[in-house]
């Protein structure tokens, strides 16, 4: 006898199941918590002077021929796609599970970070882009010389609506992350009770120290440590 109807229903897939999702979006947040970690990391630089940086800079032009950094592009792209739609497909599931909202709602085991992931995720994505946009390409740039990332830098977060914007940015981004890692964390198999306060002690402190590598570049331009 013929066996017919073996495709399992959308529901039952795995990018259709909760667990399928939060693990497409435990492993783009690994990426793109790399990233952020990463960049932060590169841009220290920018402490040693102008050599140094503008050197850091023309490294990861010329990486695999200069193919290696629109390959990480490329993948960084993806990550953020991938995160988006685990994160959204997870809210919307969220919603139509229950359609008719709380007549009165208090938080008591959420944090502001875990009730506000979805829009943390619009920032990670603005973290992403607009920092191309005006250090990479030049585009918002007001002053942008391609040959010189330092003073692409400096005169970059000279302007103080654009260095309150970042650190604003970044002080939500931190949110995310911290909530993030422990999520992400608990997701890849690290949810034993035992393990729980190590999980959010490692969130605390990736965020913490993302957020001031970050925001301390906009006040070392504005306060004149960097010229």
């Amino acid at each position: 006898m013929a066996v017919t109807g073996l495709t399992a229903p959308a529901s039952l897939s795995f990018t259709g199941s909760t667990i399928g999702r939060k693990a497409v979006m435990a492993a783009s947040g690994v990426i793109l918590f790399g990233f952020v970690l990463g960049h932060m990391a590169g841009n220290l630089q920018v402490y040693l002077g102008r050599e140094c940086f503008n050197a850091y800079a023309e490294f990861l032009r010329h990486v695999l021929h200069g193919t290696g950094l629109w390959i990480a592009r490329a993948v960084l792209l993806a990550a953020v796609i991938a995160h988006g739609w685990a994160a959204w497909t997870t809210s919307r599931a969220s919603w139509a599970a229950r359609p008719t909202g709380y007549r009165r709602w208090t938080p008591r085991e959420s944090t502001y970070a875990s009730r506000t992931m979805r829009w943390g995720g619009v920032i990670i994505a603005a973290f992403v882009v607009y920092p191309l946009l005006h250090f990479t390409f030049g585009t918002a740039h007001p002053d942008f010389i391609r040959t010189d990332p330092y003073h692409n830098f400096v005169t970059g977060f000279e302007q103080w609506p654009v260095a309150a914007v970042y650190i604003v940015a970044n002080i939500l981004l931190g949110f995310h992350l911290r909530h993030g890692v422990w999520s992400m964390l608990q997701t890849l198999g690290l949810s034993h009770p035992r393990y729980k306060r190590l999980a959010v002690g490692a969130g605390l402190l990736f965020a913490l120290v993302v957020t001031l590598g970050n925001v301390s570049f906009p006040l070392a331009v504005l306060t004149g440590v960097i010229q």
